[in-house]
């Protein structure tokens, strides 16, 4: 499967020309063109649809990866979606509101049907659920599982929250437990956490603790609302000159240990046993995808 660099994921109202047009120029990672909450009244949604349509297929996204937030099985707009945008360019789409595993399994199928009737072949597009309501937390590790298609799961706070009753409290405690469960659960399955969006913007020292807080949680990105957040998400879920290094070490002090017969070597007075060497290698990998990026 492909090895995605997904550190940020970029919101984008897909009615929006101006918003559009400034996303052409952004280095978030994977761009949402949003057809579903951000595009009201319902009128706009084709008008959204026609714009994503007119701006890929004149090239004006050709090095970015694209996953349209399309709409729910229950709204009456997803068929619409998906079969006008199922096309070249996108690489597949945000399902948002899954509950369970079912309803992924109901678009896995859906896919593999518009898939069939376009001549394009099966499993071409993929998935990202959004997990923003009490039951799709704790049918997380199930969503996950529902389809070969999902290569990443997401956390929209601000549905759970309301679906919870609960309250968003300064400190974010109210988000912890369902963030923890996320990331189990999409590294049980090994696809990627994505955490939620940071909703007060501007406020960066707050995105700050947040994303030392998601690292520890074992997030790989952040949903973001706005470009000014990308450089400091980018910055922590990016290797670090020193990660790099010692990743480079570790695995030559492995190298040389199982060369010489030593068993397992030893870095700074600690063992250098699998899982650094694990780790080391998902790191450098990681490094390497960003300067592909860059290029």
């Amino acid at each position: 499967m492909k090895d995605y660099l997904m550190r940020s994921l970029l919101f984008v109202p897909a009615h929006n020309q101006r918003l559009m047009d400034s996303a052409t120029k952004t280095d978030a990672d994977v761009l949402l063109f949003d057809i579903e909450d951000s595009v009201q009244p319902v009128e706009n949604k084709q008008k959204a649809r026609d714009l994503v349509v007119k701006m890929i297929s004149e090239g004006h996204f050709q090095d970015k990866i694209i996953f349209p937030r399309i709409n729910d099985r229950e709204s009456g707009q997803l068929l619409k979606d998906v079969s006008q945008l199922t096309i070249d360019g996108i690489e597949g789409f945000m399902y948002p509101k899954a509950k369970k595993g079912e309803d992924i399994y109901f678009f896995d199928k859906l896919l593999e049907t518009i898939e069939y009737e376009k001549g394009i072949p099966v499993g071409t597009f993929k998935i990202i659920p959004l997990i923003e309501t009490a039951s799709a937390v704790l049918n997380a590790q199930d969503i996950c599982n529902a389809s070969s298609r999902v290569i990443a799961i997401a956390y929209g706070s601000e549905d759970f929250i309301a679906d919870l009753e609960g309250q968003h409290d300064l400190e974010h405690e109210s988000l912890f437990v369902p963030r923890n469960l996320i990331a189990m659960a999409a590294r049980a399955c090994k696809v990627i956490p994505i955490d939620t969006v940071h909703v007060r913007v501007k406020d960066l020292e707050d995105l700050e603790n947040n994303l030392i807080l998601s690292k520890k949680l074992g997030y790989e990105g952040m949903l973001c609302l706005n470009p000014i957040e990308l450089a400091l998400v980018h910055r922590y879920f990016s290797p670090s000159e020193q990660d790099v290094y010692e990743a480079k070490e570790i695995l030559r002090l492995d190298k040389e240990a199982r060369e010489n017969n030593q068993g397992v070597a030893i870095m700074n007075g600690k063992f250098v046993g699998p899982p650094f060497v694990l780790k080391a290698n998902k790191i450098l990998k990681k490094h390497q995808n960003i300067i592909d990026k860059s290029k």
